[in-house]
């Protein structure tokens, strides 16, 4: 795939940056990291060279200065709220970001506790850190925030939230999901400072929208189509335009709640560092695009596999559709359909062909291959076998699996497994190929091309299942398909 991003000097720049603003203070800045530290996807998907993990390199450019505070919220705790990209709960995400950090040598001092009341499994989550030899903290639901900064910024308020020590220059505030407390954090830690006579400093770590880009640029419509859900709206800056007499792009939330950051710091303060939501980013993220057009290419595709992940979710009742309808208005802007993913008019052409559900794939030379409904194979795992075998030069009617291999995986998955559905998913499928790689070299030679299936564009005719979804996305394959169920089920 065309790269349009340079990693390098991204990395370069933003290292550079924050240390600059670090010195801007006492030598201590509450860095708070918004989206996602680790696997961020997105952002490798707009941004072709971009990678998932670019800001954990970042990280560790600077983990001599780097000090790692977690915050979570004992709300989350407490119902248990899972993270729906990786199904699990934030209590276990945050401590798969404590393993993570350590794996690569940065050290994290802390675990923050917001918004306890004497939540009983807050409580047994404390007792678990602690156990573990991890410092936990716990700050407290502040009446009237943000709103009263006048109790806010008193004993009643920051005041009464425990003083997390830190030792290392760079503080960097991240949580396992949105909603953790991360920036009343920093606020509550400024309030501490400062009464210690260290005048620290605040800013913010996010990638979108980029701000010295067009407000209707293709990547920042695209990360509104990423966060249609929330009802996150790009918008100019309006204190940057009137301080500063300049365009740049933030987005409704900063912009709502800068006069109450700008008064918090003018009380801590005395006066307020930052003129504008965007002065407190550090964000060098613009600056490092490489080929605009193919950055441009890359996000009306995301905002096309972002319409279809909305209406799958409205399909099964999880979103209302509002969020389609915001998708497609952006959709409206950029002139776009779903017939300019071309995997979508392949995968339907083929269904119609047979009259069952059928997929497609675009390889990385453009070359699309398709994959149909049998008595043996779904469409996802048809497609996947197809496209090894054009990958392998392997001619079309060669079996590397032979049907009498199959047929006993199926009576396993219907007679003892207790499935309903007798044809292989892709693992079923991978796995059935690994053994018959061990006698057939063909075989071995198809295994041996699945590197290359990475970031292939795939479209399925019918509602994808929950298996060969997760195995997309483990092959780095990009999959959409269409919100129809292939049976009508009631229950998902």
């Amino acid at each position: 795939m065309k790269i349009g991003f340079d990693k390098d000097k991204y990395i370069e720049l933003q290292s550079k940056n924050i240390r600059k603003r670090i010195e801007q203070f006492d030598n201590k800045l509450y860095l708070e990291f918004g989206g996602k530290l680790f696997d961020d996807y997105h952002a490798s998907r707009v941004l072709p060279g971009f990678e998932p993990d670019i800001k954990l390199r970042l990280l560790m450019e600077l983990s001599q200065e780097i000090e790692i505070i977690i915050t979570i919220n004992a709300k989350d705790i407490e119902k248990n709220k899972v993270r729906g990209d990786l199904g699990i709960t934030y209590d276990i995400e945050l401590l798969r970001l404590i393993d993570c950090f350590k794996k690569y040598g940065l050290y994290v001092g802390s675990v923050v506790i917001t918004q306890y009341t004497g939540q009983p499994g807050a409580d047994l989550f404390k007792e678990r850190l602690t156990n573990l030899g991890i410092d936990v903290y716990t700050h407290y639901i502040i009446e009237d925030y943000p709103s009263d900064i006048m109790n806010i910024v008193s004993e009643k308020g920051f005041g009464k939230n425990e003083y997390i020590k830190t030792t290392k220059p760079l503080i960097v505030v991240t949580a396992p999901g949105p909603g953790s407390g991360k920036m009343a954090t920093c606020l509550s830690q400024l309030y501490h400072d400062q009464k210690r006579g260290i005048r620290a400093g605040y800013a913010k770590f996010e990638t979108f929208p980029i701000w010295n880009l067009s407000l209707k640029h293709p990547i920042n419509l695209a990360y509104e189509a990423a966060t249609a859900d929330l009802n996150d709206i790009n918008m100019i800056d309006p204190y940057h335009l009137e301080h500063y007499g300049e365009t740049v792009v933030s987005y409704n939330r900063d912009v709502e709640i800068f006069p109450v950051l700008k008064a918090m710091f003018e009380m801590i303060y005395g006066s307020s560092p930052y003129y504008s939501p965007t002065d407190m980013g550090v964000n060098m993220v613009g600056f490092c695009i490489s080929d605009d057009e193919v950055c441009r290419e890359a996000s009306k595709q995301e905002i096309i596999r972002r319409y279809y992940d909305a209406l799958n979710e409205y399909a099964k009742g999880r979103i209302n559709h509002s969020v389609v309808y915001r998708i497609e208005l952006l959709m409206k802007q950029l002139q776009l359909s779903p017939e300019d993913r071309p995997v979508v008019t392949a995968a339907m052409k083929r269904a119609d062909e047979t009259g069952f559900a059928a997929a497609a794939m675009e390889l990385s030379d453009c070359h699309i291959i398709t994959g149909k409904t049998s008595d043996l194979l779904g469409p996802s795992a048809a497609l996947i076998l197809n496209a090894l075998k054009y990958l392998a030069g392997i001619e079309d009617p060669v079996h590397l699996i032979s049907p009498e291999a199959i047929e006993p995986i199926q009576k396993l998955k219907i007679d003892y497994l207790g499935s309903k559905n007798p044809r292989l998913h892709i693992d079923e499928t991978l796995i059935a190929l690994s053994i018959s790689a061990a006698n057939d070299e063909r075989a071995q030679l198809a295994l041996d091309q699945i590197p290359k299936l990475k970031g292939a564009q795939v479209h399925i005719s019918a509602m994808l299942g929950s298996v060969d979804k997760k195995l997309f996305k483990k092959l780095g394959i990009q999959a959409t398909c269409e919100s129809v169920f292939e049976n009508k089920p009631i229950y998902i």
